[in-house]
Protein backbone atom coordinates (compact mmCIF):
# COMPACT_ATOMS: atom_id res chain seq x y z
CA UNK A 1 0.00 0.00 0.00
CA UNK A 2 1.70 3.19 -1.08
CA UNK A 3 -0.03 5.49 1.18
CA UNK A 4 1.65 6.91 4.87
CA UNK A 5 0.08 5.51 7.88
CA UNK A 6 -2.51 8.04 9.07
CA UNK A 7 -2.04 5.63 12.39
CA UNK A 8 -0.73 2.25 13.94
CA UNK A 9 -3.95 1.61 15.56
CA UNK A 10 -6.27 0.18 12.73
CA UNK A 11 -3.17 -1.09 10.90
CA UNK A 12 -4.41 -4.69 8.74
CA UNK A 13 -7.63 -3.89 8.60
CA UNK A 14 -9.49 -3.41 4.66
CA UNK A 15 -12.23 -1.42 4.18
CA UNK A 16 -13.91 -1.56 1.15
CA UNK A 17 -15.66 2.35 0.63
CA UNK A 18 -19.01 2.45 -1.50
CA UNK A 19 -20.32 5.06 0.27
CA UNK A 20 -21.43 8.71 -1.02
CA UNK A 21 -22.82 12.09 0.49
CA UNK A 22 -22.27 12.29 4.23
CA UNK A 23 -23.51 9.13 6.53
CA UNK A 24 -21.00 6.88 4.78
CA UNK A 25 -18.04 8.69 4.33
CA UNK A 26 -18.69 9.93 7.85
CA UNK A 27 -18.21 6.28 9.13
CA UNK A 28 -15.31 5.45 6.70
CA UNK A 29 -13.54 8.54 8.25
CA UNK A 30 -12.99 6.65 11.41
CA UNK A 31 -10.98 4.03 10.02
CA UNK A 32 -9.18 5.69 7.51
CA UNK A 33 -7.63 8.40 9.96
CA UNK A 34 -7.09 5.10 12.39
CA UNK A 35 -4.46 3.74 9.90
CA UNK A 36 -6.92 1.33 8.32
CA UNK A 37 -6.48 0.87 4.28
CA UNK A 38 -9.60 2.39 2.79
CA UNK A 39 -10.21 1.81 -0.58
CA UNK A 40 -12.77 3.99 -2.13
CA UNK A 41 -14.49 2.90 -5.15
CA UNK A 42 -15.77 5.53 -7.54
CA UNK A 43 -17.72 5.08 -10.63
CA UNK A 44 -15.29 6.03 -14.03
CA UNK A 45 -15.51 9.61 -15.24
CA UNK A 46 -17.07 7.85 -18.86
CA UNK A 47 -19.62 6.63 -16.63
CA UNK A 48 -20.64 9.58 -13.96
CA UNK A 49 -18.59 12.64 -15.48
CA UNK A 50 -19.39 14.39 -12.07
CA UNK A 51 -18.12 11.38 -9.83
CA UNK A 52 -18.51 13.53 -6.69
CA UNK A 53 -21.58 12.27 -5.41
CA UNK A 54 -22.17 14.40 -2.87
CA UNK A 55 -19.99 17.30 -2.04
CA UNK A 56 -17.45 18.75 -5.11
CA UNK A 57 -14.29 17.34 -5.03
CA UNK A 58 -12.30 20.52 -4.57
CA UNK A 59 -14.47 21.41 -1.65
CA UNK A 60 -13.60 22.27 1.99
CA UNK A 61 -15.99 19.32 2.88
CA UNK A 62 -14.70 16.91 0.95
CA UNK A 63 -11.44 17.44 1.91
CA UNK A 64 -13.10 16.76 5.73
CA UNK A 65 -14.46 13.72 4.66
CA UNK A 66 -12.26 12.04 2.51
CA UNK A 67 -8.78 12.24 3.24
CA UNK A 68 -6.11 9.21 4.16
CA UNK A 69 -7.85 6.71 1.42
CA UNK A 70 -7.44 4.89 -1.53
CA UNK A 71 -9.67 5.31 -4.88
CA UNK A 72 -10.33 3.30 -7.82
CA UNK A 73 -12.64 3.70 -10.34
CA UNK A 74 -14.83 0.87 -10.96
CA UNK A 75 -17.99 0.66 -12.80
CA UNK A 76 -20.34 -1.10 -10.72
CA UNK A 77 -22.63 -1.03 -13.62
CA UNK A 78 -21.00 -3.96 -15.07
CA UNK A 79 -20.66 -7.67 -14.67
CA UNK A 80 -16.87 -7.34 -14.99
CA UNK A 81 -16.77 -4.35 -12.37
CA UNK A 82 -19.11 -6.50 -10.16
CA UNK A 83 -16.45 -9.50 -10.52
CA UNK A 84 -13.23 -7.31 -9.41
CA UNK A 85 -15.54 -5.50 -6.37
CA UNK A 86 -15.86 -9.12 -5.14
CA UNK A 87 -12.24 -9.76 -5.61
CA UNK A 88 -11.78 -7.23 -3.78
CA UNK A 89 -13.99 -8.27 -0.78
CA UNK A 90 -12.01 -11.63 -0.50
CA UNK A 91 -9.20 -9.28 0.61
CA UNK A 92 -11.45 -6.98 2.83
CA UNK A 93 -12.48 -6.99 6.57
CA UNK A 94 -15.05 -4.31 6.27
CA UNK A 95 -17.48 -3.16 3.59
CA UNK A 96 -19.51 0.02 3.86
CA UNK A 97 -22.20 0.95 1.86
CA UNK A 98 -25.36 3.87 2.01
CA UNK A 99 -27.32 2.60 -1.06
CA UNK A 100 -30.86 2.38 -1.18
CA UNK A 101 -31.90 -1.01 0.46
CA UNK A 102 -32.98 -2.35 -2.44
CA UNK A 103 -29.81 -1.55 -4.95
CA UNK A 104 -27.23 -4.29 -3.12
CA UNK A 105 -29.81 -6.83 -3.78
CA UNK A 106 -30.48 -5.80 -7.71
CA UNK A 107 -26.25 -5.67 -7.92
CA UNK A 108 -25.50 -8.89 -6.16
CA UNK A 109 -23.40 -7.76 -3.45
CA UNK A 110 -26.11 -7.72 -0.33
CA UNK A 111 -24.49 -9.31 2.46
CA UNK A 112 -25.30 -13.07 1.79
CA UNK A 113 -23.66 -12.82 -1.57
CA UNK A 114 -20.79 -11.25 0.39
CA UNK A 115 -20.67 -13.50 2.92
CA UNK A 116 -20.45 -16.66 0.63
CA UNK A 117 -17.26 -14.77 -0.90
CA UNK A 118 -16.16 -13.92 2.36
CA UNK A 119 -17.27 -15.69 5.58
CA UNK A 120 -15.61 -13.08 7.98
CA UNK A 121 -16.53 -9.75 6.31
CA UNK A 122 -18.74 -7.39 8.00
CA UNK A 123 -20.88 -5.13 6.04
CA UNK A 124 -22.10 -1.90 7.59
CA UNK A 125 -25.01 -0.27 5.65
CA UNK A 126 -26.23 2.85 6.47
CA UNK A 127 -29.87 3.61 5.14
CA UNK A 128 -32.91 6.28 5.01
CA UNK A 129 -35.15 4.63 7.37
CA UNK A 130 -34.00 0.93 7.77
CA UNK A 131 -33.31 -2.17 5.32
CA UNK A 132 -36.78 -3.08 5.43
CA UNK A 133 -40.38 -1.77 6.45
CA UNK A 134 -42.97 -0.05 5.12
CA UNK A 135 -40.45 3.25 4.33
CA UNK A 136 -37.36 1.34 3.23
CA UNK A 137 -37.22 1.85 0.05
CA UNK A 138 -37.66 6.02 0.54
CA UNK A 139 -34.51 8.24 -0.10
CA UNK A 140 -32.69 9.31 3.13
CA UNK A 141 -31.68 13.19 3.58
CA UNK A 142 -30.80 14.40 7.13
CA UNK A 143 -33.42 16.99 6.96
CA UNK A 144 -36.42 14.59 6.81
CA UNK A 145 -34.80 12.32 9.62
CA UNK A 146 -34.32 15.16 11.87
CA UNK A 147 -37.95 16.20 11.77
CA UNK A 148 -39.14 12.66 11.42
CA UNK A 149 -36.85 11.25 14.18
CA UNK A 150 -38.39 14.30 16.72
CA UNK A 151 -35.38 16.56 16.57
CA UNK A 152 -37.14 19.39 14.40
CA UNK A 153 -40.07 20.03 17.53
CA UNK A 154 -37.76 20.56 19.98
CA UNK A 155 -35.56 22.69 18.58
CA UNK A 156 -36.27 26.70 18.94
CA UNK A 157 -37.76 29.09 20.65
CA UNK A 158 -41.56 28.50 21.47
CA UNK A 159 -44.11 28.45 19.74
CA UNK A 160 -41.25 29.66 16.32
CA UNK A 161 -42.73 26.43 14.41
CA UNK A 162 -40.01 23.36 13.18
CA UNK A 163 -36.24 24.15 13.20
CA UNK A 164 -33.48 22.05 12.01
CA UNK A 165 -30.29 21.90 13.76
CA UNK A 166 -27.25 24.00 12.16
CA UNK A 167 -25.42 20.67 11.21
CA UNK A 168 -26.57 17.15 9.43
CA UNK A 169 -26.72 15.95 12.79
CA UNK A 170 -28.47 12.44 11.41
CA UNK A 171 -26.08 11.57 9.16
CA UNK A 172 -23.51 12.23 10.94
CA UNK A 173 -24.44 10.39 13.73
CA UNK A 174 -25.79 7.47 11.34
CA UNK A 175 -22.05 7.48 10.36
CA UNK A 176 -20.62 7.16 13.57
CA UNK A 177 -22.87 4.64 14.82
CA UNK A 178 -22.21 2.52 11.67
CA UNK A 179 -18.49 2.71 12.59
CA UNK A 180 -19.51 2.11 16.45
CA UNK A 181 -21.34 -0.92 15.06
CA UNK A 182 -18.49 -2.26 12.65
CA UNK A 183 -15.78 -2.17 15.33
CA UNK A 184 -18.06 -4.21 17.80
CA UNK A 185 -18.55 -6.64 14.81
CA UNK A 186 -14.65 -6.67 14.51
CA UNK A 187 -13.88 -7.23 18.72
CA UNK A 188 -16.84 -9.67 18.21
CA UNK A 189 -15.12 -11.58 15.02
CA UNK A 190 -11.99 -12.14 16.89
CA UNK A 191 -14.11 -14.89 19.05
CA UNK A 192 -16.17 -16.51 16.26
CA UNK A 193 -14.20 -16.07 13.48
CA UNK A 194 -17.41 -14.67 11.45
CA UNK A 195 -18.22 -11.48 10.12
CA UNK A 196 -21.89 -9.80 10.12
CA UNK A 197 -24.19 -7.41 8.36
CA UNK A 198 -24.31 -3.97 10.47
CA UNK A 199 -27.49 -1.60 10.21
CA UNK A 200 -28.44 1.58 10.91
CA UNK A 201 -30.24 4.41 10.16
CA UNK A 202 -30.87 8.40 10.02
CA UNK A 203 -34.61 7.77 11.51
CA UNK A 204 -32.77 4.99 14.64
CA UNK A 205 -29.62 7.69 14.80
CA UNK A 206 -31.81 10.83 15.18
CA UNK A 207 -34.30 9.16 17.61
CA UNK A 208 -31.15 7.66 20.04
CA UNK A 209 -29.97 11.10 19.80
CA UNK A 210 -33.41 11.92 21.47
CA UNK A 211 -32.08 10.65 24.79
CA UNK A 212 -33.54 11.74 27.87
CA UNK A 213 -36.61 13.67 25.87
CA UNK A 214 -37.22 10.09 24.34
CA UNK A 215 -37.39 8.95 27.81
CA UNK A 216 -39.87 11.43 29.23
CA UNK A 217 -42.10 10.39 26.46
CA UNK A 218 -41.62 6.42 26.89
CA UNK A 219 -41.41 6.57 30.55
CA UNK A 220 -44.19 9.38 31.15
CA UNK A 221 -46.09 10.02 28.55
CA UNK A 222 -44.90 13.73 28.15
CA UNK A 223 -44.42 15.22 25.34
CA UNK A 224 -41.37 17.71 24.85
CA UNK A 225 -41.91 20.60 23.54
CA UNK A 226 -39.90 23.79 22.44
CA UNK A 227 -37.37 25.45 25.16
CA UNK A 228 -35.38 27.75 22.62
CA UNK A 229 -32.02 28.06 24.63
CA UNK A 230 -33.66 27.07 28.15
CA UNK A 231 -32.45 23.91 29.37
CA UNK A 232 -36.16 21.12 29.91
CA UNK A 233 -35.31 20.95 33.61
CA UNK A 234 -32.21 22.32 34.81
CA UNK A 235 -33.15 25.78 35.85
CA UNK A 236 -31.86 28.47 35.16
CA UNK A 237 -29.91 27.25 32.60
CA UNK A 238 -29.39 29.01 29.05
CA UNK A 239 -28.53 32.06 27.38
CA UNK A 240 -28.07 35.49 29.10
CA UNK A 241 -27.02 38.99 27.53
CA UNK A 242 -24.19 40.52 28.61
CA UNK A 243 -22.51 44.06 27.59
CA UNK A 244 -20.82 42.62 24.59
CA UNK A 245 -22.35 39.55 23.57
CA UNK A 246 -24.18 36.79 25.41
CA UNK A 247 -22.83 33.64 27.16
CA UNK A 248 -24.17 30.30 28.63
CA UNK A 249 -24.95 30.32 32.41
CA UNK A 250 -25.89 26.05 33.55
CA UNK A 251 -27.25 25.30 37.08
CA UNK A 252 -27.93 21.99 37.79
CA UNK A 253 -28.82 21.31 41.32
CA UNK A 254 -29.76 23.51 44.31
CA UNK A 255 -25.91 24.03 45.30
CA UNK A 256 -25.05 25.31 41.47
CA UNK A 257 -27.93 27.43 42.08
CA UNK A 258 -26.88 29.11 44.96
CA UNK A 259 -23.33 29.76 44.08
CA UNK A 260 -24.73 31.31 40.33
CA UNK A 261 -27.00 33.48 42.86
CA UNK A 262 -24.45 34.83 45.16
CA UNK A 263 -22.09 35.34 42.18
CA UNK A 264 -24.81 37.49 40.41
CA UNK A 265 -25.06 39.65 43.40
CA UNK A 266 -28.57 38.43 44.59
CA UNK A 267 -28.24 35.82 47.58
CA UNK A 268 -31.68 36.92 48.85
CA UNK A 269 -32.74 35.02 46.07
CA UNK A 270 -32.22 31.31 47.41
CA UNK A 271 -34.38 32.41 50.00
CA UNK A 272 -37.40 33.77 47.81
CA UNK A 273 -40.19 31.12 47.61
CA UNK A 274 -40.34 32.45 43.81
CA UNK A 275 -36.97 30.17 43.25
CA UNK A 276 -36.31 28.20 46.25
CA UNK A 277 -36.75 25.13 44.44
CA UNK A 278 -36.22 23.75 41.03
CA UNK A 279 -40.28 23.04 40.61
CA UNK A 280 -40.61 26.69 42.16
CA UNK A 281 -37.78 28.16 39.99
CA UNK A 282 -39.46 25.98 36.73
CA UNK A 283 -42.96 28.05 37.43
CA UNK A 284 -41.27 31.23 37.39
CA UNK A 285 -38.21 30.66 34.70
CA UNK A 286 -39.68 33.54 32.70
CA UNK A 287 -39.36 36.17 35.95
CA UNK A 288 -36.05 34.55 36.47
CA UNK A 289 -34.14 34.55 33.55
CA UNK A 290 -35.91 38.66 33.24
CA UNK A 291 -33.71 39.03 36.49
CA UNK A 292 -30.67 37.78 35.43
CA UNK A 293 -30.75 39.45 32.10
CA UNK A 294 -30.72 42.45 33.76
CA UNK A 295 -27.81 41.55 36.65
CA UNK A 296 -25.49 39.78 33.40
CA UNK A 297 -26.46 43.17 30.86
CA UNK A 298 -24.35 45.18 33.12
CA UNK A 299 -20.98 44.00 32.41
CA UNK A 300 -18.37 41.72 29.70
CA UNK A 301 -18.85 38.20 28.66
CA UNK A 302 -15.25 37.86 29.77
CA UNK A 303 -16.41 39.77 33.63
CA UNK A 304 -19.29 36.77 33.95
CA UNK A 305 -17.31 34.14 33.17
CA UNK A 306 -14.61 34.21 35.40
CA UNK A 307 -16.87 35.62 37.98
CA UNK A 308 -19.16 32.69 37.57
CA UNK A 309 -16.67 29.99 36.88
CA UNK A 310 -14.85 31.48 40.64
CA UNK A 311 -17.72 30.19 41.90
CA UNK A 312 -17.83 27.31 40.94
CA UNK A 313 -21.17 27.71 38.62
CA UNK A 314 -20.87 26.28 35.21
CA UNK A 315 -20.73 28.98 32.25
CA UNK A 316 -19.25 29.46 29.03
CA UNK A 317 -18.88 32.02 26.12
CA UNK A 318 -20.71 31.92 23.33
CA UNK A 319 -18.25 31.76 20.19
CA UNK A 320 -18.53 32.38 16.27
CA UNK A 321 -16.74 29.71 14.44
CA UNK A 322 -13.81 31.28 13.67
CA UNK A 323 -13.81 32.30 17.77
CA UNK A 324 -13.64 28.32 18.41
CA UNK A 325 -10.32 27.77 16.84
CA UNK A 326 -8.83 30.73 18.37
CA UNK A 327 -9.80 29.67 21.77
CA UNK A 328 -6.47 28.51 23.97
CA UNK A 329 -8.07 25.51 25.30
CA UNK A 330 -9.27 24.30 21.62
CA UNK A 331 -5.71 25.13 20.43
CA UNK A 332 -4.63 23.12 23.21
CA UNK A 333 -6.78 19.77 22.01
CA UNK A 334 -5.10 20.69 18.73
CA UNK A 335 -8.37 19.12 17.34
CA UNK A 336 -7.32 21.11 14.29
CA UNK A 337 -5.53 18.90 12.56
CA UNK A 338 -2.75 19.69 9.73
CA UNK A 339 -3.33 18.70 6.15
CA UNK A 340 -0.77 18.89 3.32
CA UNK A 341 -1.31 19.16 -0.33
CA UNK A 342 -5.00 19.48 -0.06
CA UNK A 343 -6.63 20.66 -3.60
CA UNK A 344 -7.34 23.48 -3.92
CA UNK A 345 -6.30 24.95 -0.84
CA UNK A 346 -2.81 23.67 -0.28
CA UNK A 347 -1.52 23.08 3.05
CA UNK A 348 -4.13 23.50 5.22
CA UNK A 349 -6.11 22.56 8.62
CA UNK A 350 -8.99 19.85 8.34
CA UNK A 351 -11.04 18.84 11.79
CA UNK A 352 -9.15 16.10 13.37
CA UNK A 353 -10.30 13.34 15.76
CA UNK A 354 -12.38 13.74 18.78
CA UNK A 355 -10.59 11.10 20.71
CA UNK A 356 -6.62 10.39 21.42
CA UNK A 357 -5.05 7.54 22.08
CA UNK A 358 -1.44 8.10 23.78
CA UNK A 359 0.20 5.00 22.26
CA UNK A 360 -1.40 5.41 18.31
CA UNK A 361 -2.62 8.81 17.39
CA UNK A 362 -4.42 9.92 14.46
CA UNK A 363 -3.01 12.36 12.17
CA UNK A 364 -4.13 13.57 8.66
CA UNK A 365 -1.15 11.92 6.33
CA UNK A 366 -2.85 12.26 2.58
CA UNK A 367 -5.23 14.34 1.12
CA UNK A 368 -8.16 12.83 -0.57
CA UNK A 369 -7.52 11.13 -3.69
CA UNK A 370 -8.29 11.91 -7.04
CA UNK A 371 -10.75 9.98 -8.71
CA UNK A 372 -9.05 6.46 -9.65
CA UNK A 373 -5.75 7.66 -8.40
CA UNK A 374 -4.81 4.03 -7.14
CA UNK A 375 -6.69 2.38 -9.25
CA UNK A 376 -3.52 0.40 -11.01
CA UNK A 377 -2.17 -0.28 -7.42
CA UNK A 378 -4.93 -1.51 -5.83
CA UNK A 379 -5.85 -4.26 -9.12
CA UNK A 380 -2.01 -5.11 -9.39
CA UNK A 381 -2.45 -6.03 -6.16
CA UNK A 382 -5.19 -8.36 -6.53
CA UNK A 383 -3.20 -9.54 -10.20
CA UNK A 384 -5.18 -8.31 -12.28
CA UNK A 385 -3.27 -6.80 -15.23
CA UNK A 386 -5.31 -6.35 -18.03
CA UNK A 387 -5.91 -2.39 -17.26
CA UNK A 388 -6.25 -0.88 -20.87
CA UNK A 389 -8.74 -3.70 -21.71
CA UNK A 390 -10.90 -2.80 -18.75
CA UNK A 391 -10.23 1.08 -19.64
CA UNK A 392 -11.65 0.26 -23.39
CA UNK A 393 -14.51 -1.32 -21.96
CA UNK A 394 -15.28 1.45 -19.52
CA UNK A 395 -15.03 -0.91 -16.34
CA UNK A 396 -12.16 1.01 -14.71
Amino acid sequence: MNLPLASTALNGIRVIDLSRVRSGPTAVRQFADWGADVIKIEPPESVEPDGSLGAGRNTADFQNLQRNKRSITLNLKSEEGIRILKELVKTADVVVENFRPDVKTRLGIDYESLKAINPRVILGSISGFGQDGPYAKRPGFDQIAQGMGGLMSITGEPGSGPMRVGIPIADLCAGLFCAMGVLTALLEREKSGEGQWVQTSLLQSQIFMLDFQAARWLTQGEIPKQAGNDHPTSIPTGVFPTSNGSINIACAGETIWQRCATALGHPEWIEDPRFVKNSNRSDNRKLLNELISLVTQTNTSEYWVETLLAQGVPTGPIYSIDQVFADPQVEHLGIATAAKGTLPFGDTQLVGQPFSMNRTPSSITAPPPSRGQHTEDVLLELGIDDLDTLRQHNVI
